[in-house]
């Protein structure tokens, strides 16, 4: 019997969700300080990225057998104490430390927030929902970039994060939230044998290249269009707020048009849009407003991926859902580490150019994937 209100328990996934947006743009506007009173800040990156793979790997066993309330407070609690860390750095021992805190909790959140909306809706919502859950990752990163740009001092905007992310953490504690599984189905035998099968190993390899295609054009995209398309530095780097406005929009509609074309013709239709907006990209850009144009194009169409996969996920594998989100976000992680390096040693290089033929690449990859995927989930119904 539900011992939870699924209104309230969504709106702490939201929040936990808004507070990863925050995590994972967290370090760019606040680089530039530390790196001028702290030799060695460049490297914060790569502890947050350790942090994140760590905190990802670890959510799905804790939560499908602890549940979720506690560790979605823990997480909570340590991504504050990263903020707050931030604010009030001292060296880069101490930077280090806040980083990794910041970076284990948003991975946690991220992987956490997916599984616990996965469980409370049915097949009918979870798409729809998982949409909206994706659409508050856009307005947390959003929100954090606006903070930074009207407000110089970077102490200012972590100071008031972290009242309201404390705000949410005491209505984290006075909600109910869904039970942890039965222990039958909890087990690290079991966790071991979700990985023979086909669907969830198909489906981590879509968001493989659905994470590298974000790492990629998230870390690029700025220097391809100033080293190569000639645009300056301030102009490419608002390329990236349309990029995010663009899956803002994509991801709250994303219920709807499920409704009407389905999850596999939704993804279609998502991702030929962002092809579309490559082609623009790579016909148009040197003209700015078509850069623009082409990276909301862009942005609306990866950003069906993750919630109809995670769907999919969900759907197939419910007695362990958190440790087959686990797994499939884990291999996801993988493959933004993996393409950004390919990406850094291209442009290395001088190749700017191939950077629009790997995101379209990526983009074809999924396209392929997807209906072997969705084929093999078939095979696993009809087993259960």
């Amino acid at each position: 019997m539900k011992n939870y209100s699924t209104s309230k328990v969504f709106a702490a996934a939201c929040a936990g969700m808004a507070f990863f947006g925050v995590t994972m743009l967290s370090l760019a506007p606040i680089l530039g300080p530390p790196n001028e009173s702290v030799q060695g800040a460049n490297a914060l990156p790569s502890t947050m990225s350790i942090g994140i793979i760590l905190g990802t790997i670890l959510f799905g066993p804790v939560v499908d057998k602890f549940g979720y309330k506690w560790l979605l407070i823990i997480a909570s609690v340590m991504a504050l104490a990263g903020i707050q860390g931030l604010a009030h750095f001292q060296d880069i021992a101490f930077l280090h430390t806040s980083i990794a805190m910041l970076g284990f909790g948003g991975g946690i959140l991220n992987g956490l927030t997916n599984a616990l909306v996965s469980d409370i809706y049915d097949d009918d919502k979870r798409g729809g929902r998982l949409g909206i859950l994706g659409a508050c990752y856009c307005l947390g990163a959003l929100l954090w970039t606006l903070l930074n740009y009207f407000i110089p001092d970077y102490r200012l905007p972590l100071n008031t994060m972290s009242v309201i992310m404390l705000l949410c953490i005491l209505f984290f504690c006075f909600i109910a939230f869904p039970q942890a599984k039965e222990q039958e189905s909890v087990s690290f035998q079991k966790t071991l044998g979700l990985l023979k099968y086909p669907a969830l190993v198909m489906f981590a390899v879509v968001l493989f290249f659905q994470s590298g295609f974000e790492g990629v054009s998230g870390s690029f995209t700025v220097s391809y269009l100033d080293k190569y398309c000639q645009i300056d530095n301030a102009t490419a780097t608002l390329s990236m707020t349309w990029f995010t406005i663009g899956m803002l929009a994509g991801r709250l509609p994303l219920g709807y048009i499920t409704k009407h074309l389905k999850d596999l013709g939704t993804l279609y239709l998502y991702l030929l849009t962002a092809l579309t907006g490559v082609v623009l990209f790579y016909l148009y850009g040197n003209n700015v407003n078509m850069v623009y144009v082409a990276m909301t194009l862009i942005g609306f169409g990866v950003g069906a991926t993750f919630p109809v996969v995670l769907n999919y996920i969900g759907s197939t594998f419910r007695t362990q859902s958190g440790t087959a989100f686990s797994i499939a976000l884990f291999i996801a992680l993988c493959g933004q580490s993996i393409m950004n390096r390919l990406t850094g040693w291209v442009f290395d290089n001088g190749n700017y150019s191939w950077f629009l033929f790997i995101l379209a690449i990526a983009l074809v990859a999924i396209m392929m994937l997807v209906p072997l995927a969705v084929a093999a989930t078939k095979k696993v119904k009809g087993k259960n």
